[in-house]
């Protein structure tokens, strides 16, 4: 089978191919094409994809490219995982939201809103090729912000897209862990859309084990999450959120945070990647070592400011190993393929699941996997909290989708003026108009 990998020069590429290196059951992954518009990343990542593959004689066979077209002839599985902008973007996008005094985080607020709209347009275009070209292919998409470009994707490819995310099965696997659970055998009530989610339940051998964790202040301490939100806070919720929801019950404290610092985290991957790829450049031959490092560097620093909010400490390797969007998408591509029914959290169409939300609204929900893909199963209801914060981040997402396809200045306005951690009209319209001027792609939306 042929996997595509749009945005192969990501940095993260490295851990697909290990996942797919690890797999070793029948009808696997045998040829992988990576493709990008950045020719010295492809080489660069197409160095490290190489040196992992050296201890192994039926390594997947790796080919890059810089034709789109050539990328999606033939291929079975398309992960999709661009960066519209590249880092630089990031950085802009996180800048000028905190300039305004409003958090910009990647995915969070301006800063994700900001992000869809210049890669949106892309990725519909990009839908509409595979369309044409691959048009039996299953998509699993990554690119971000993960739940809306999946339901931008949805008109041209049906149901054969599907969003991943690594927070929510990541959380699940903690928590099952810090109670002593297999993590394997346990059903995880969890719903939202995505990075904005909560876990409601930890289902196994007949008993919901999530009243006792939130009793167990011990078991609480022993993971991420716990640490993050408090043990007051989450008993008073009644179930452990997603850690981006530290952005909107945190939100002034990692205000303050991200402003008080240095640079931002947009701006420290900019510089750590940028010294990668041009060490990577230099010395070929130490590609993996080079990436390993500063892989190791990047996962220690994820969400730093929310854990010193929190005095959560430095993450420890469970926090790091629980759970990775690879291993999601390879247990997704398995369970497609070779029809091995599988249960995983993903980004599809509701179809009635989430009573506050219509049909077609893509959220973030425990699925059935088989051959004829993801199927939502049946989980518990909204409170009135979820569904209230829930519904008013769908219909900034709705707003957004419509301004990316439109190019109406209005919509992406409402978009930004709805969202809970902005949440003003003047401060929309300075903020769209910060984006205009510094990203080009934008230019559509000037007053």
């Amino acid at each position: 089978m042929r996997l595509t990998i749009l945005g192969g020069g990501g940095f993260r590429v490295p851990l697909v191919y290990q996942a797919l290196l690890g797999d070793r059951g029948d009808g696997r992954i045998t040829s992988v094409v990576l493709y990008d518009t950045d020719r010295s990343r492809l080489a660069s990542i197409g160095s490290v994809l190489r040196q992992q593959a050296l201890p192994y004689a039926d390594a997947p066979a790796v080919t890059e490219t810089t034709d789109l077209d050539e990328a999606l002839r033939g291929a079975d599985f398309i992960f999709s995982a661009i960066r519209v902008g590249g880092l630089e973007g990031r950085t802009i996008d996180e800048r000028v939201a905190l300039d305004l005094g409003v958090l910009g985080q990647e995915t969070v607020g301006a800063g994700g809103i900001a992000y869809a709209l210049r890669t949106l347009p892309v990725a519909t275009a990009i839908a509409q090729r595979i369309a044409a070209l691959a048009p039996e292919a299953w998509v699993i998409n990554f690119t971000n912000p993960a739940g809306m470009v999946t339901e931008a994707m949805i008109p041209y490819l049906g149901d054969r897209v599907i969003g991943i995310c690594d927070s929510p099965s990541g959380l699940g696997r903690r928590a099952a862990l810090s109670l002593g659970l297999d993590p394997s055998a346990v059903f995880y009530d969890y719903a939202g859309l995505n990075h904005l989610g909560w876990l409601r339940g930890l289902e196994s051998g007949g008993v919901d084990h999530l009243p006792a964790l939130l009793a167990d202040p011990a078991a609480l301490g022993d993971f991420e999450e716990g640490r993050l939100f408090g043990v007051e806070w989450l008993r008073s919720l009644g179930s452990i959120p997603n850690e981006y929801l530290h952005y909107y019950y945190f939100a002034r404290e990692t205000l303050a945070a991200v402003q008080a610092v240095e640079q931002t985290r947009g701006t420290f991957l900019l510089e750590q990647q940028s010294r990668f790829y041009a060490e990577t450049a230099e010395q070929p031959a130490n590609a993996l070592e080079l990436w390993q490092k500063t892989r190791a560097e990047r996962e220690s620093t994820y969400m730093v400011e929310s854990r010193e909010i929190a005095d959560a400490g430095e993450r420890d390797e469970r926090d790091m190993s629980a759970g990775g969007y690879e291993q999601v998408a390879l247990s997704l591509m398995r369970a497609i393929a070779h029809n091995e029914r599988a249960s995983l959290i993903l980004n599809v169409r509701n179809r009635g699941t989430l009573h506050h939300l219509d049909a077609d609204a893509v959220v973030e929900i425990p699925c059935t996997v088989d051959a004829n893909g993801a199927r939502p199963v049946t989980v518990s209801q909204f409170t009135d909290h979820q569904a209230g914060l829930v519904c008013a981040v769908k219909a900034v997402e709705r707003s957004t989708i419509e301004a990316a396809t439109s190019g109406s200045r209005a919509a992406a306005i409402r978009a930004l003026a709805w969202h809970p951690l902005i949440d003003s009209v003047t401060a929309a319209h300075q903020l769209l108009d910060g984006y205009v001027d510094q990203l080009p792609a934008l230019a559509a939306f000037r007053a």
